[in-house]
């Protein structure tokens, strides 16, 4: 079989003038990046504010696991498996950031035959949005270190200085930094750090805000340091607002590209679903449901992440409300979580599925519990058994819920029929969906609810700095708040060993950090990092470019 940058290179891509205009979208709303990829005026929702919604449907996954599950591939192969059956579907992703392509995970495009297209320009900076994000997030580190050297009108405390840099790859030896080294000409000495682009604020308040506006505003909400006297420093203080909202006002428009049958795929925002909120932006999710009967979106990571996060932070934002929810797991995956070794997956085992198997159900359960009907997909692979289909099959059955084998990755649309049709009988159970929690609770009340329902924890430690500026910031107007937990994607808990479906664990919040524009506060678990680092052997070492321009080695 081709690899999937063949797959990718011999897709027949369709111009994507005429990808938009069959989801209704104007030639003057689009704005073109070459022949296949464009980008689209917000103009457009003024126009269409009074259609009726489609179906949202969330993608989301088991904890994730060396193994594979295919979240990312399950997306796009559903859109293409509804629009076989005759329905208009729409997929929404996230962009992908440098970090992982040229890290360890590498590109996020799909795979197989379902893969979103022009796939080298979509891994490869894009359309410049995560720059635009790296830019204005660094023009505000900028301005608050001139402001320091200009005299330090608003009297910051260098000592209380919480917004540090960032750039689009894992770098592990800019995690700790110190500034301004040199004499009094370069700037006023003190110790920071770089964290990746797609883990800031600046990003989240991109994939959040409704419009430029609303983003501009999200920006002078920023906290980047406190007073001598323990007050929040803004951006807004810093004046720096406005310049940074200059900066965004291409990357606010959702891109538009394609899949290789030709669905049309929404790619916007990026944030990290591990030490961010994780989902594409909700510009292009509420664009989505009113030009499509379906609107297909997925959450990063685990549903413990993602999908949590989906929930109760983004649907809040964006007056969202899913009518079903997608979980992706693979036999191989569900092996893992039962303790099997990564060159002994292909094995038949079935006392390790069931095993396993507890942490599918652990997801179900927490899905439940915001009141979205569910369907698994269970991705295939060759080594899977008739007896393992058949264990994970009767598992579903006893918890009410619908699974299908998927094969969109061999198949594309054709290998998700099946899948599509359960999905489309899920939506019309009728969604009954709420929140896990009520704004109104104290942040340790928000944090421990997460931890307890979502993840299974039995107790709740708090650091003594993190018990501190919990109690700051709910003094200082931002308790009602919701909260987003940064902790490990591979486990339930926030120690990464901890596989399948731990219980009595004891979550440790290490440090918390208010993102005010984003509009959340981030309670750090574990050792979670907001700057990753590359591995022994990163992507960035097989991935070339030959004299004719053919790309080798991205996937």
């Amino acid at each position: 079989m081709k690899t999937d940058v063949e797959i990718a290179q011999s897709a027949k891509m369709q111009p994507i003038t005429e990808i938009a205009a069959r989801i209704g979208i104007e030639p003057n709303e689009l704005e073109l990046y070459g022949s296949y990829k464009a980008k689209i005026s917000l103009d457009i929702m003024k126009r269409i504010e009074d259609k009726p919604q489609g179906k949202l449907v969330l993608v989301t996954a088991i904890s994730p696991t060396p193994a594979g599950e295919g979240k990312t591939t399950t997306t796009i192969g559903l859109g293409q498996a509804l629009n076989k059956i005759g329905k208009k579907a729409i997929v929404a992703l996230r962009e992908p950031s440098l970090g992982p392509v040229f890290g360890i995970k590498g590109g996020a495009t799909g795979g197989g035959y379902a893969q979103v297209v022009p796939m080298e320009d979509i891994n490869l900076h894009f359309t410049g949005d995560i720059h635009a994000v790296t830019t204005a997030h660094n023009l505000l580190a900028a301005l608050m270190d001139n402001h320091l050297h200009q005299g330090n009108e608003l009297d910051i405390d260098s000592r209380q200085i919480v917004w540090r840099r960032v750039m689009d790859l894992n770098e592990r030896v800019l995690r700790n930094v110190v500034l301004g080294l040199g004499g009094r000409i370069n700037g006023v000495p003190r110790e920071s750090g770089f964290d990746i682009s797609v883990a800031s604020e600046v990003m989240a308040a991109l994939c959040l805000a409704t419009d430029l506006m609303d983003l501009k505003e999200r920006f002078a909400k920023i906290v980047v340091a406190y007073s001598q006297q323990g007050q929040a420093i803004t951006a807004g203080d810093l004046k720096a607002a406005g310049s940074m909202a200059l900066l965004m006002k291409d990357a606010i428009k959702p891109n538009l590209v394609q899949t290789l049958e030709n669905t049309p795929a929404f790619i916007h925002g990026g944030p990290f679903a591990n030490i961010a909120h994780g989902a594409n932006s909700i510009v292009a999710t509420r664009l989505g449901v009113k030009l499509a009967d379906y609107m297909v979106t997925e959450a990063g990571f685990g549903a413990d992440l993602g999908a949590e996060k989906f929930f109760n932070i983004v649907c809040r934002y964006g007056k969202l409300v899913p009518d079903a929810v997608v979980l992706v797991a693979s036999i191989r995956a569900l092996k893992h979580h039962g303790g099997v070794k990564k060159d002994k997956l292909g094995e038949e085992n079935l006392e390790a599925l069931a095993q396993g198997m507890e942490n599918l159900k652990k997801h179900l359960e927490n899905i439940q519990k915001f009141g979205v009907p569910a369907v698994v997909a269970l991705n295939e692979f060759p080594s899977d058994t008739s007896k393992e289909i058949d264990y994970v099959f009767s598992q579903c059955a006893a918890m009410q819920t619908a699974v299908s084998i998927s094969r969109v990755w061999a198949q594309g649309g054709e290998g998700g029929i099946d899948l599509a049709e359960k999905l489309v009988l899920a939506t019309e159970q009728g969604s009954q969906f709420k929140f896990l929690y009520e704004l109104n609770q104290p942040l340790k009340n928000k944090i421990e609810t997460i931890c307890r329902e979502i993840y299974g924890a039995g107790s709740v430690k708090y650091a003594a700095e993190a018990k501190r500026m919990l109690q700051k910031y709910e003094e200082s107007g931002f308790g009602d708040l919701p909260v987003c937990i940064a902790k490990t994607q591979y486990s339930l808990s926030d120690n990464a060993q901890l596989l399948g479906r731990p219980t009595g664990f004891e979550v440790n919040i290490r440090q918390v950090k208010l993102s005010a524009g984003a509009g959340f506060v981030v309670a750090l678990a574990g050792d979670i990092m907001t700057m990753p680092g590359l591995g022994k052997v990163p992507a960035a070492e097989n991935i070339d470019i030959k004299p004719d321009g053919e790309i080798v080695g991205l996937f």
